[in-house]
């Protein structure tokens, strides 16, 4: 058995997400402190206390699903051998990333609280809207974009699954485009609520600014390979990691490729640590056979020991 351990990103948050993995197991609250500490307010008591509206915001909800990601690894990390590959969706490649040993935690921290400014900053005073795209594939996605690029920007910026792409862009672009996709007989489309258009060229500003953080960011090679968004491929040197995380908010997530390399390579059983099962149903969409497991508060830690000890036959 080949497993991967695999974060989520924006979009997974909810009050309460972390709280009793840090009430119950110290290594988890010591990086809450360790972050609140970065970012200068209390994430934990956030996390805790504050409301869906508030927490939804990118600058609050990224650096919170950051760490509950890395928690969730930190509370469960000594009961599971370790995995074959990291990965992470958007956000949650910095997650991977930590785990692999690439940066340091509160380096990291400080990267993903400027990153959340940048990409909300980076929003303002322009009408934008990202939308998920169910039941058609992705070549049909990308014609529709391309039908609307008079009326402004509109790409893919998540290639989830053979029949999920989300879009994002321009608000009126992308509205015409969900148009076009229901005509071609979409069978769901779910707009996002987010407060930007990820992964699209709109972030250009943000990407230059994040340039400018990560070049004062020690940066190590991963101990365990790491799958980057952008290649689809795992990121070896220093250099390609810094070139890649600036890309990585311009460009599409190739989530549906990442988890057929991991295929191709033997991986076999995802573990998803942080809040919700989000990756969990998009691997099983992208790999059918795949055993998915996950750890977000101590009752699932506790079943997702069960099943791993059952599948290596402890």
């Amino acid at each position: 058995m080949n497993t991967a351990f695999v974060f989520p990103g924006q979009g997974a948050q909810y009050v309460g997400m972390g709280v009793e993995i840090a009430d119950r197991y110290p290594e988890a609250k010591v990086l809450y402190n360790r972050a609140s500490n970065v970012l200068g307010f209390d994430l934990l008591q956030m996390c805790r206390d504050s409301s869906p509206e508030l927490l939804q915001q990118t600058e609050n909800a990224q650096p919170a699903i950051f760490v509950t990601n890395l928690a969730c690894l930190a509370a469960a990390q000594t009961q599971f051998p370790e995995p074959k590959f990291f990965a992470g969706l958007s956000l949650g490649e910095y997650s991977a990333l930590v785990a692999a040993g690439v940066m340091e935690f509160e380096d990291t921290v400080f990267l993903v609280q400027q990153r959340a400014i940048f990409m909300q900053e980076a929003s303002i005073n322009r009408d934008t809207k990202m939308a998920a795209i169910i039941g058609l594939n992705a070549d049909i996605v990308e014609t529709i974009c391309h039908r609307v690029k008079s009326i402004g920007v509109c790409q893919p910026t998540n290639y989830n699954a053979p029949n999920q792409t989300v879009i994002g862009g321009d608000a009126r672009a992308v509205e015409q485009a969900i148009t076009l996709a229901e005509q071609a007989g979409a069978t769901k489309v779910v707009q996002l609520a987010v407060s930007g258009a990820f992964h699209t060229p709109l972030m250009q500003s943000a990407a230059k600014r994040l340039a400018g953080i990560l070049a004062t960011i020690n940066i190590s090679t991963p101990r365990i390979p790491v799958i980057s968004n952008v290649t689809a491929q795992p990121i070896t040197t220093a250099e390609h990691i810094r070139f890649l995380l600036i890309r990585q908010i311009t460009l599409p997530v190739r989530w549906m490729t990442s988890i057929q390399h991991l295929a191709n390579h033997g991986v076999d059983t995802f573990i998803e640590f942080g809040p919700g099962k989000t990756i969990s149903g998009l691997v099983k969409r992208n790999f059918n056979q795949a055993k998915t497991l996950n750890v977000e508060n101590s009752t699932s830690m506790n079943e997702t020991l069960e099943a791993f000890q059952g599948l290596v036959g402890i």
